[in-house]
């Protein structure tokens, strides 16, 4: 006669989670390596990447074009308010911002938690371009809570063309998200996390991460 209760094999549904994440984040390491070390990334490549990066999928030699990010706003498409802006001074390059080899492919963002109730953002952005035109530049960018997906976004750029300066708005549909789920990525500032991938023709040519916070001003 069996006195106790009666256990599944494997532990109940929450350590199974945990442990499908590890997994999950393990494959992941070994997926990044691979890309890594392959002689060009590709769209397909980064769209099977389940979660965060934890390096950097090429090297900054790899932005050939001189494609460089000036300035950047993001406004509230409702209301018009500018959220967010900067702007990198003027003559000022990467190396002489910072000792940091990656400086400038990094971004933290630290907004009030009402950002997470908005439905819509334009992120405005400036950049300029070297001697060689820029065919089909586009942007992939994911975001994560925790290692999970939220949501990704496709942007394309188009055709640029040599030493020009260029802007453009993307919109932001952004996801509906439930009270919990707000309540834990305010309770856990810069576990949200973002992979940006930039490729020409298909090939990618820069890789920029960023995270996140949404308890500003509490």
């Amino acid at each position: 006669m069996s006195t106790g209760v009666d256990k599944k094999k494997g532990g109940g549904f929450l350590s199974r989670k945990a442990k499908k994440a590890e997994e999950d984040k393990v494959d992941n390491l070994e997926y990044e390596r691979k890309l890594i070390a392959k002689d060009e990334v590709t769209v397909e490549d980064c769209l099977k990447i389940k979660t965060i990066t934890q390096d950097y999928l090429c090297p900054i030699s790899a932005n050939v074009f001189k494609i460089d990010f000036t300035k950047f706003k993001i406004r509230d498409i409702e209301t018009g308010g500018i959220l967010f802006e900067i702007a990198k001074p003027q003559g000022a390059s990467e190396m002489s911002l910072s000792s940091d080899p990656n400086a400038g492919r990094y971004v933290r963002y630290e907004f009030p938690p009402e950002f997470l109730k908005l439905r819509k953002i334009g992120a405005t952005v400036e950049f300029t371009v070297g001697e060689r035109q820029v065919n089909n530049f586009r942007m992939i960018e994911r975001h994560y809570f925790k290692d999970e997906l939220i949501k990704s976004f496709d942007f394309d750029f188009g055709f640029c063309m040599p030493n020009s300066i260029n802007t453009c708005e993307h919109i932001y549909d952004l996801p509906v998200l439930t009270p919990q789920l707000i309540i834990d990525m305010v309770q856990n500032p810069f576990q949200t996390k973002s992979d940006s991938f930039y490729f020409v023709d298909g090939k990618l040519i820069m890789h920029n991460k960023a995270d996140y916070a949404y308890n500003a001003g509490m």
